[in-house]
């Protein structure tokens, strides 16, 4: 398209200029011969008065140097009362040429080798008609037309150049946001749901950039819809999972006891390689700039809610601290949401039942920290927990929600550290970075305004609701 409007604007533009560029030429030319005959009828015109004088020799031969060079001007004055002719310069015309001006009376041009010559007949006072012949050389019927047509040549070229400047500009202005918006919808059906289209250009292609965008946005939520649905529906079925986890374990001994924990071992491992499994084939459907990620106070508030219902059977205490205001964080509800089942079904995994656990919000000017923190014995070894959600889960464990909380909080430039909690137990701490371009340093805190643990530990001894 570019390289057409281009096209297309230097073929009118050169059009435009040969229309005019050619007829001021010629007429240029025709003002160069009219001046240098109008220069040699002046000086025919300055020997006329002496003809009706005198038509003796020397006193023209004065006359005509006056007048300019005997070289150019030449007179022919005919026999008069039995006088001989008299022919005063070089004469270049014709005699039929002078004999035609002197029958006419009228003064006329004839081209004679190297230029032209002005034939411009005087009444004596004879009555005779004598001629003056002034030649004209072509150099100077063409005097100033050659630098007045190149000059003309240059206007025109600069035209045309400048006019295809301008088309290219113009070609893009609109090309670039068409190029923009293939690309967009080149990533968008590669998988990368966060690619948008800057909605700029002309008017058209602005409003296709408008309803790409939108397109996207629907797109990006019905997908993230369909993830939430599959993340409600994996928490539904690891709650009675654990639950019938938790009752296989009171069964005692025996072969039918044993059958159903091994049974409920093997439905659990199949639920997280399923789990897993469409994790890793799920495209990412947040979609990048301002405004996108979610409450994490309220996604937290929903969670606790949710798991809360079992925390009350086992006799668990459990504390909620930091979602009094909204927290808002660079992460889709439904990651944040499968990342705290993912930390709470660890806790009501690996403790006992009774232990209590926290979830703590801390809100600052560049991160936000979630921390996750139970009364349990612990984990012994926090590093090989971390690479064993990075790994395949070979060793007993899926490893599933280590990595859950990993993709999440690396997403935005955070990260994840599993440390030994207030309570006594583990306490794994999710670093979102608000800004991503600011990727967080290890043991950096910014202004993460952080509760000391001693006021944290003296107010989980009471059940706290949820708000």
């Amino acid at each position: 398209m570019r390289w057409a409007l281009v096209k297309v604007c230097l073929a009118v533009t050169t059009m435009v200029v040969i229309a005019f560029a050619v007829p001021l030429a010629l007429v240029i030319q025709e003002m160069a011969r009219d001046r240098a005959f109008s220069s040699a009828e002046r000086q025919a015109a300055a020997v006329a008065p002496a003809l009706s004088i005198t038509t003796e020799r020397e006193p023209l031969e004065r006359v005509v140097a006056s007048a300019g060079s005997d070289a150019r001007m030449a007179v022919h004055v005919p026999a008069v009362d039995g006088a001989a002719p008299v022919e005063i310069g070089r004469a270049r015309a014709t005699g039929e040429d002078v004999a035609t001006v002197r029958r006419t009376g009228r003064a006329s041009t004839a081209d004679v080798p190297g230029g032209s010559t002005l034939l411009q007949p005087v009444a004596l006072s004879s009555g005779a008609i004598a001629v003056v012949e002034v030649y004209v050389p072509e150099a100077e019927v063409g005097k100033g037309v050659g630098t007045a047509w190149a000059v003309l040549a240059g206007v025109g070229a600069a035209l045309v150049v400048g006019s295809v400047a301008v088309a290219d500009r113009l070609g893009v202005r609109m090309v670039g946001p068409a190029q923009r918006l293939a690309e967009g919808a080149h990533e968008l059906g590669e998988g990368r749901l966060g690619a948008r289209v800057p909605e700029d250009g002309p008017t058209e292609l602005r409003l296709a950039a408008v309803a790409f965008n939108s397109m996207a946005d629907q797109v990006v939520q019905l997908l993230a819809n369909e993830r939430e649905l599959a993340a409600d529906l994996s928490h539904r079925l690891r709650t009675p999972l654990t639950v019938l986890r938790l009752n296989a374990a009171s069964l005692g001994d025996g072969p039918a006891a044993e059958q159903t924990r091994t049974a409920v071992a093997q439905l659990e491992r199949e639920v997280d390689t399923i789990i897993r499994t469409a994790r890793e084939a799920k495209p990412q459907t947040a979609a990048a700039g301002p405004g996108a990620g979610c409450d994490a106070a309220e996604v937290v508030r929903e969670r606790m809610e949710f798991w809360s219902a079992l925390a009350e059977d086992e006799g668990r205490k459990w504390r909620l601290a930091g979602v009094e205001r909204p927290v808002r964080i660079p992460v889709a509800r439904a990651d944040l949401a499968a990342a705290l089942d993912a930390l709470l079904g660890n806790v009501f995994r690996h403790t006992a039942e009774g232990t209590a656990f926290a979830v703590d919000v801390h809100n600052g000017d560049d991160a936000v920290i979630v921390l996750v923190s139970d009364a349990g014995p612990g984990i012994p070894d926090p590093d090989a927990a971390i690479l064993r959600g990075r790994g395949s889960g070979n060793d007993g464990s899926t490893g599933l929600g280590l990595d859950i909380v990993r993709r999440l909080a690396e997403s935005t430039g955070g990260d994840v550290r599993i440390d030994s909690s207030v309570l006594g137990g583990t306490e794994v701490r999710i670093w979102i970075q608000l800004d991503a371009r600011s990727p967080v340093r290890s043991g950096h805190r910014g202004a993460v305004r952080r509760r000391r643990p001693g006021r944290s530990a003296a107010r989980l001894g009471r059940t706290r609701s949820l708000p």
